[in-house]
């Protein structure tokens, strides 16, 4: 590993799930439900998501896996130079751990939170409450065996099937005695119609809090399921119909041309878009809606001053703005609900136990890191196509003169605290 002034640990990277999960942790009696429920296939002329028995197949070139395809030595330009016509393999390190491990040394990272990738694409739209909690504890199996290859480096948000609260406290209580387990997946959209900000959700608030688990929220752009309600695929579709319908109007004649009125203007086909808006757009609008909703406007940071929470991926920038427009929302209009909410909302987040992911290369953080110090925890997103590694990082806030200390804070001692982890002390 390269050497490092201090420990780093990876609040945001992922894995992808293997066909193991399906096809060994999976209890036997739902294997058939549940590969019909939530499956991913991996084939060599073609992608497919499957949901509820329905196919949703890639929108985009799958010869490059851009959930599976940045390993340590690439560059985005390098990335963005691949070969659309040529199949590229997905980075090893994504499903397995001592890849992954070999992978975290070239990076400098000295531990790291994973997340899901195709069960944070299509687990919560699972229909069957029961083939849901199966799914889950077979998820939650496979990435505990996964992390066992370095219990004191690899930590994992479990999946808790919301379908049914039920079932979603028992796997809490059952991840909260499993040591790798250090927070629960929670991804920002409307489920069955209804939004975080109900009331059907407190007893999670309540439970997370009470085992100390991290309440994980990572959004997910939405290009491969047939979700609409998040922000992802909402952009996605607007994409859609500008590529569809939209024209360049040219001039095509005029009175006395041929044809009259009618023929004064034609229609060409515009040029598509290309290149997906959702992974640009969706993951702030997603945290900014979770933020300002649910944890400010539902009250859910007063009513659970304990519950520890990190909104991962989408940047943090965003957040000053949004705690300006809750300040003056709080105290000029009358927010009708069944909790009064704060109007002091900046000193409530800064009292609550709240975290952003943040992007080393943003540069309002860089200019200002003083403002986000206390309330921000670096990740990396490896291995997906826009990943970076901590030395990277360390190099960025470096030359824009943020100070060692609180640099080591945003790479490793934030995270430290809010994951409740002990940081790896670094080889001599």
């Amino acid at each position: 590993m390269s050497k490092k002034p201090f420990p780093v640990i990876d609040s945001d990277s992922h894995v992808v799930e293997p066909r193991a999960v399906w096809d060994h942790y999976l209890d036997a009696e739902y294997r058939t439900l549940g590969k019909h429920a939530l499956w991913r296939e991996e084939g060599a002329h073609g992608c497919y998501l499957k949901v509820n028995g329905k196919i949703f197949r890639d929108s985009m070139n799958s010869n490059i896996p851009r959930h599976a395809i940045w390993r340590p030595g690439m560059t985005w330009e390098k990335i963005g130079e691949l070969d659309p016509g040529h199949r590229h393999p997905m980075t090893e390190g994504a499903s397995n751990p001592q890849a992954r491990l070999k992978d975290m040394d070239a990076m400098g990272v000295d531990q790291a939170f994973l997340y899901p990738t195709w069960f944070a694409e299509g687990f919560h739209l699972v229909e069957d409450p029961e083939v849901a909690y199966a799914l889950a504890r077979a998820y939650n199996d496979w990435i505990a065996d996964f992390c066992k290859a370095a219990p004191d480096r690899l930590f994992a948000a479990a999946m808790v099937p919301l379908q049914n609260i039920d079932y979603a406290l028992e796997e809490l209580r059952r991840v909260a005695k499993i040591p790798s387990f250090r927070g629960a997946f929670i991804r920002p959209m409307f489920l069955e119609g209804h939004y975080f900000t109900h009331p059907v959700y407190d007893p999670i608030w309540a439970e997370l809090e009470k085992l100390g688990l991290t309440a994980a929220v990572h959004s997910t752009a939405g290009l491969w399921n047939p979700e609409w309600t998040s922000h992802g695929p909402f952009v996605e579709k607007v994409k859609g119909r500008l590529n569809q319908f939209f024209g360049i109007m040219s001039a095509g004649g005029g009175p006395g041309a041929g044809g009259g009125a009618s023929s004064m203007f034609t229609f060409t086909a515009a040029p598509p878009l290309g290149h997906p808006i959702a992974p640009i757009i969706s993951h702030w609008l997603d945290n900014h809606m979770f933020v300002a909703s649910t944890l400010i406007g539902f009250t859910v940071m007063q009513r659970y001053p304990d519950m520890r929470v990190v909104v991962a991926h989408g940047k943090a920038s965003w957040m000053e703005e949004v705690l300006e427009k809750m300040e003056a929302s709080t105290r000029t209009i009358p927010l009708l609900h069944t909790y009064p909410v704060r109007t002091d909302v900046e000193e409530m987040w800064e009292e609550g136990k709240v975290m952003l992911g943040f992007d080393a290369e943003e540069r309002l953080i860089q200019k200002l890191p003083h403002d986000f110090a206390e309330k921000v925890v670096w990740g990396s997103r490896y291995p997906h196509h826009d990943a970076t590694s901590a030395l990277d990082a360390i190099a960025m806030l470096t030359e824009a003169r943020v100070e060692e200390p609180v640099i080591a804070k945003m790479l490793g001692g934030n995270a430290a605290e809010q994951f409740g982890l002990k940081r790896r002390q670094l080889s001599a």
